[in-house]
Order: structure tokens, then sequence, then C-alpha cells
């Protein structure tokens, strides 16, 4: 499993955002699709919502690459 960390320097990054800023994707569009693919988990339940605020201490899981979001 490829485990990445993400500084967040403001409260919360929205979920498309932070796929594409940790260059799991090329847009926030394709890192909206990839949510509404239903592949995207949060905190270990599977999250649907392209622009759910992910906040500092939560980790997001797309396959085999795990994103642990830490405080700036």
């Amino acid at each position: 499993m490829q485990k990445l960390t993400f500084s967040l320097s403001g409260e919360f990054v929205e979920l498309n955002q932070l796929l594409k800023l940790v260059g799991l994707c090329d847009s926030g569009g394709a890192g909206k699709a990839i949510v509404a693919s239903g592949e995207v988990s949060v905190d270990g339940q599977q999250e649907l919502r392209k622009t759910a605020k992910i906040r500092a201490g939560q980790v997001v899981r797309l396959g085999d690459v795990q994103i642990r979001v830490d405080a700036e």
C-alpha cells in the first residue's frame, strides 16, 4: 500500500481537490469522476460526495493508496 501525507493549510480541503493535489488525478473534474465511481473511502466509509470537506486527522483511501491529512 502506498501511503501519502497531505499537509492541510486551511480548515478543510474538498475531496476532489485533495485527489488532484496529491497527484492521483489531473484535474478537479477527474477527481469528481473518481469519487462518483464509488472507489473512494474516508475513514473507512465509502464517500460519494465529490466536495466532501476533508479535515486534519482524516484518512482517505483510493485503491491501494492511503492519504493521511495532517494539520500544517
